[in-house]
Formats: C-alpha cells, structure tokens, sequence
C-alpha cells in the first residue's frame, strides 16, 4: 500500500478498510490535471526562492516523463497506490529520487484535490459547451429550413393552434441558449484557484498564489483557505445545469417518440438512429431518443447525491468530500453522450411535412381563429366562441375539417359567415397575422432567425 501519511501510524491498515478509503479507482481520471498542477506548484516555489531551478527542472522533467509514459501506455495506473497523488508522487521519486519528495513543499492534499477538481470540471465544462453549440447550429439551421413547415401546436397534449416546425424548434433554441449561458455563467465564478491554501489555513511558506493562478489560467486565487478546499459548490452548480439540460433534451425526446409513432407519423428516424425488433419485423424503434429521457435520471441522480453529500459538512474538508467524483464523473460522460447523439439524430431525422400540415388542419387548430373572425364581423367573443363551439361539434358528427364545411352550412350556425371565411382559417393565414416577436408568423420568425444568426456567429 503506497500512501503519504503512515509517519505518524504504528500499524498498516486493515486491507478492507484501505480499499474502502482508497480513491485510485476513479480519481485517475485527474492524472492529466494533477501533473499540470503540480508542475504549476513548483514553478512557482522555483520562482518564491523556496526550490531552486534545477530541483525545479528534475521535478518538472520527472512529471513530464510520468504523463507520457501514462499516456504512451508505458506506466500504468494501479490500485497498489491510494489515489492519484500517491501515484503521481511516489513513481517521481522512484524516478528522480529525494528531490520529488520536495514536491509536496507548501501543499496538502486538500488543496492539491480541490485544484484537481476544479480543473477537470473547468475542462469538461468547455467540452460539454461545444456539445451546445453544435446542437444550437442544428437547431438553427432546422428553423431556416422551416419558416413554411405547418404543424399543429399542443397543449395538454390536446392540438390547439397551429404554429410551424421551425416556432416548435425555436422553443427548444431558446432553452439551450439559457443552458449555454448557465455554463459560461459556472466557469466565470469558478476560475479562481485553490491550490496554497494547504489543508486549511494556508502555510508558512512564502508562496505566490497569484503566480500559481496565472500559470494555470485561473482569473486569481481563492481568497479564503476554509473555504478553499471545502468548497464544491461549483460541482453542484454544474450538476443542476446539465440536470436542466438534461431535462430539456428529454422532453424534446418524448416529443421526437411520439412524433414518430405510426399514430402521428410526423418525423422519421434515421436508421443509424433506430433499432428493430427480435420478434416484429415492423418495428423501427426510436432507442436512442428513449435513452435519453431515461439516462435523465442518472444526472438528477448524481445532482441529488452531491446535495445530500454536502448539506452536512462543517468546514474545512471532511473525507465524505470524497463522493464528489464518481457520481460527477459518470454525469459528465452522460452529458456528453446524450448531446453527441441527439445532435446527430435530429440532423438526420426526415419531417413528413404532408402528415404535419394535415395533423393541424384536421385538429380544429383553427377554431379560435375562426371565433376571431366572427368578433372582427361584430359578434361578443363570448357568443363567437359558443358559436364555434356548435360547428366543432357538427365537424366532428360529420367527420370534417373546418375548412371542408360548406358555406351553407357555416350560415346554418351563423348567418354572419360568408366566403371570406376560408381564408380568415387557412393555415398559412393563421399562423402569418401572428407577428408579435416570438409569435410563429414568417416575419416574427424570421426576426428570430437573424437574431440567432447573429448570437451563434458571435458564439465562434
């Protein structure tokens, strides 16, 4: 067993309680930012006087080495050392002898974890916001190509006014843009550093914490050592934010499964996309859109664990801080996962523009506008809408759309009717006299459109 600590112990560790306490397992995914931040550290203790630059320049080449050799496959990463830092310094020493024992000089493992940390989330952050950007592209470029694309808009799952294709992804736009804007908000107030805060109240080395910073591309560093290594707000902070953009890639998903359903037949998947059947031939099943709605609840999850972890701790740092990585870990991989495939289902997806614009025009979507013409013709709105009312119920009866009745039987309920009445609850009329912004009229929308132009042009 290979651990920092056991001067001031007289026996080993029970084996049980070692692997139960030991970290390696999943903290090696820090390999990376732990050698960054410990070649950070000793270029500054080089740079405070406290090591000199040829102990700088054996550590640093010693590092170095060690991450390529990790990466190269040459060194492998084991459970023979209790976590990541044990690793990272004890093969140093192995490697360049006493001198790696200096690298340790003005830190803890509180500090050291907190930056590893911080660092991971920092990188995986800017990951997972190219995921948004390329699905905001898709989303844009969905919008362009369907000013036209008529479509019914639901509520409570009910058809109720028509809209088009590109109003409905435009929702979705906006959702993604507040989650883009949630994590550039994250990375701002997390860009501060923690490593010289030691375990908690700082060190009696005359270290350079803004150095330390400036090397890592930290805005500067922490101002509090409690706080320091204690903080993880900025994991919780992350988790909520692709907890939401989880949720919104959920519902969009739900709305994609029943869009392709044979009862709505409003999209279809690519195969790249879909899975068969062991058992039914017919079957095109949308697995991947399914997947994401329920991989959904593994971030909630992750969110949850991370909350409860935290809710009890009094500062400084306590062992129970450990939980904050597999959980995170596995939230992150989902996240990007879902995006990357989601992204590319949608860009491949083919609308059945026919079964959209029939959907809304056998859905009675145009009723309201139908009681809109009657008020404009000088009839109360509460009569108009009894009255429209009246001639659902006699579409129904007789299985018609709104448009497919005659104008004697429009004068039959109303003999304020007249002929200009097909036009008044066209399609194309109901959705175009609707151009406040963010209605789904051509000129609303297109507005809309070249405001995105101009956001996403912005956004590279």
């Amino acid at each position: 067993m290979a651990q920092l600590w056991g001067g001031r112990f007289t026996k080993e560790t029970d084996q049980l309680v070692y692997n139960f306490n030991a970290s390696i397992s999943f903290d090696q995914k820090f390999y990376k930012q732990d050698i960054r931040g410990s070649i950070a550290h000793v270029t500054m203790l080089a740079a405070s006087g406290i090591l000199t630059d040829e102990e700088k320049n054996q550590i640093i080449d010693g590092l170095t080495g060690i991450l390529n050799d990790v990466e190269s496959g040459k060194l492998v990463i084991t459970d023979k050392y209790e976590d990541i830092h044990s690793f990272v310094e004890a093969n140093l020493i192995d490697r360049i002898g006493d001198v790696g024992k200096k690298l340790h000089t003005g830190r803890s493992r509180n500090d050291q974890v907190a930056l590893d940390m911080k660092l991971y989330v920092r990188d995986e952050l800017l990951e997972v916001k190219k995921l948004v950007i390329e699905l905001i592209k898709v989303l844009h470029k969905l919008m362009k190509e369907n000013v036209d694309t008529y479509m019914p808009g639901f509520t409570h799952l009910q058809k109720a006014q028509p809209v088009t294709f590109a109003h409905h992804i435009g929702a979705y736009m906006e959702m993604f843009k507040r989650d883009l804007s949630r994590i550039n908000d994250i990375y701002e107030r997390m860009n501060y550093c923690p490593l010289g805060a030691g375990a908690l109240a700082g060190t009696t080395y005359p270290l350079d914490r803004e150095l330390t910073a400036k090397l890592l591309d930290f805005k500067g560093p922490t101002l509090n050592s409690m706080d320091s290594v204690s903080d993880r707000d900025y994991v919780i902070e992350m988790l909520s934010a692709f907890s939401t953009i989880m949720m919104h890639l959920s519902r969009f998903s739900e709305e994609i499964i029943i869009w392709n359903s044979n009862e709505y037949q409003f999209v279809e998947l690519d195969d790249a996309y879909s899975t068969g059947s062991s058992i039914m031939p017919q079957k095109k099943n949308p697995d991947i859109a399914e997947l994401v709605r329920g991989k959904t609840g593994r971030v909630y999850g992750a969110l949850a664990s991370m909350l409860t972890t935290m809710k009890g701790i009094p500062l400084a740092y306590n062992k129970d801080m450990q939980e904050d990585k597999e959980l995170t870990f596995d939230a992150i991989d989902t996240v990007k996962g879902c995006l990357a495939l989601f992204t590319g289902m949608i860009s491949t997806m083919k609308l059945n523009k026919a079964n959209m614009e029939k959907s809304a025009m056998n859905g009675f979507t145009n009723a309201t506008d139908a009681a809109d013409y009657l008020v404009n013709h000088g009839v109360p709105f509460r009569d108009a809408h009894g009255i429209v009312g009246q001639l659902v119920l006699y579409c129904i009866d007789k299985d018609k759309s709104l448009l497919d009745m005659t104008l004697d039987e429009y004068k039959a309920i109303s003999p304020v009717f007249e002929d200009d009445i097909y036009d008044a609850i066209s399609l194309k009329t109901c959705v175009e006299k609707r151009n406040t912004i963010g209605a789904p009229g051509n000129e609303a929308i297109k507005k809309v459109i070249d405001l995105n132009e101009e956001y996403i042009s912005n956004l590279c």
